[in-house]
């Protein structure tokens, strides 16, 4: 037959006793006239009473506490000394709190029944922790505005600040609210709508990361919820090029004020960001070069590039003029090459024999990934690009190596403007 622990049942309190385990059972009676059972549960390694109903409830949890505890004491006597030395760390670890083994362990599990893994436990503590820490409620667009400031007031380079600013701003608009309010859910809708490229994404969410750990240092966030936003693989993309014709069609379409900055771009290999400081008075026509200064470049070095023969070709109408070679704001640059790509397309018009012409794609670096793939192929000298690039000979020789050939290097740089006939071009830009 099973064994049951003994149970006294002469007086209260009562003892239920299993080898040299014994739970006490006490009754009371309360303000109505009736009994109440209190069993008293030294599991956790403190006193606790718990309440029951009836005597037979009562008694029945106390046997269970009874075996419980008698099993305990089973698995104790046979403890490993390495178990033994756990246990013992184990509570010495928890000593400076205050809190009992067994007690650490009840919390534990219960935790574990919500959360069910010990990484996650620990993760939804602290951030717990950190959601109740005092912070103070300010607008993304205003916390914005004081890591500018402060970027800034550090020296930050010029290039860098520009790229900030664009990215923050925009950030800033579409979250009109209080920085300790933005999730990463939000953030994450926000960047996926965005439709960027993968390493634009990847800028993105670094900038905004940086945005969030200045907020969490000063108290506008109690987190950075940019640590859960998703990670994107950015692989090295294929260089793609335009032909000499594709060239041509964007120049013959492209606005007086942005046609200076697509040559010199296409024709010179300098970089868009470059493009956008670079100011007249760093074009010396006569002298037939470009110099890119320390603070307009983008490896903070000074450099001087040629002015080819094509290049000065399209030039000449802008001589004299003053001020920034593209006027327009960071948006307006990439806005325009679009619309120039754009424009490049011909409707079809049977009664004239017309036929439809799908417009030039607009490539993303194509005019710096051409000039440095021609002109490689025209000169043979990868040193000799690579400082006209600004970069080194092996990243020459790894991405525009027999890219194309000299053949269509030499149609590229012969690209000029249609001579024109009884016109004398008066650009916006050409105005001081």
């Amino acid at each position: 037959m099973k064994k049951h622990p003994s149970r006294k049942t002469d007086t209260w309190p009562r003892r239920v006793t299993l080898g040299r385990v014994k739970v006490t059972v006490y009754r009371r009676k309360t303000p109505i006239g009736n009994f109440a059972y209190m069993l008293a549960n030294y599991a956790s390694g403190k006193r606790r009473f718990d309440s029951y109903a009836s005597e037979e409830d009562a008694l029945d949890a106390a046997g269970k506490l009874a075996r419980q505890l008698s099993q305990r004491d089973v698995l104790a006597a046979g403890m490993s000394n390495e178990s033994a030395s756990e246990y013992a760390s184990a509570v010495q670890t928890l000593a400076p709190f205050g809190v009992s083994l067994l007690a650490a362990v009840d919390t534990v599990a219960a935790c574990l029944k919500l959360v069910p893994d010990l990484h996650g436990v620990h993760a939804a503590v602290k951030r717990d922790a950190q959601r109740n820490r005092q912070v103070t409620a300010k607008r993304v667009a205003d916390v914005v505005a004081d890591l500018l400031a402060v970027k800034e007031a550090r020296g930050a380079s010029r290039r860098y600040m520009e790229d900030l600013r664009s990215r923050l701003n925009r950030f800033g608009e579409a979250f009109q609210k209080h920085t300790c309010n933005v999730t990463t859910a939000e953030i994450q809708s926000w960047l996926d709508g965005q439709k960027l490229a993968p390493g634009n994404y990847q800028n993105f969410r670094t900038v905004i990361g940086t945005l969030f750990q200045f907020a969490v240092a000063r108290g506008f966030a109690a987190d950075n919820p940019v640590v859960g936003i998703e990670k994107l693989d950015v692989r090295q993309e294929d260089i793609e090029v335009y032909t000499p014709h594709e060239i041509h069609r964007l120049l013959a379409v492209a606005s007086p004020d942005y046609l200076p900055a697509l040559a010199i771009g296409a024709f010179a290999g300098i970089r868009s960001a470059e493009i956008e400081r670079l100011e007249w008075s760093d074009i010396d026509l006569h002298g037939r070069f470009i110099t890119v200064g320390a603070s307009r470049s983008k490896t903070a070095s000074r450099r001087v590039v040629p002015i080819t023969d094509n290049l000065a070709a399209w030039l000449p109408p802008y001589a004299g003029s003053r001020g920034k070679v593209w006027r327009g704001t960071h948006e307006q640059f990439y806005a325009e090459q679009q619309q120039t790509a754009e424009r490049t397309a011909i409707e079809a018009d049977p009664t004239h024999g017309i036929k439809e012409v799908p417009p030039v794609p607009w490539k993303a670096n194509a005019l710096r990934h051409s000039f440095a793939s021609y002109r490689f192929a025209e000169t043979g000298d990868a040193g000799r690009v690579a400082g006209e690039l600004g970069n080194s000979a092996a990243v020459v020789h790894r991405h525009y190596r027999k890219l194309v050939k000299p053949a269509d290097a030499a149609r590229w740089f012969a690209v000029r403007p249609e001579p024109a006939v009884n016109v004398t071009p008066m650009p916006a830009a050409a105005t001081a």
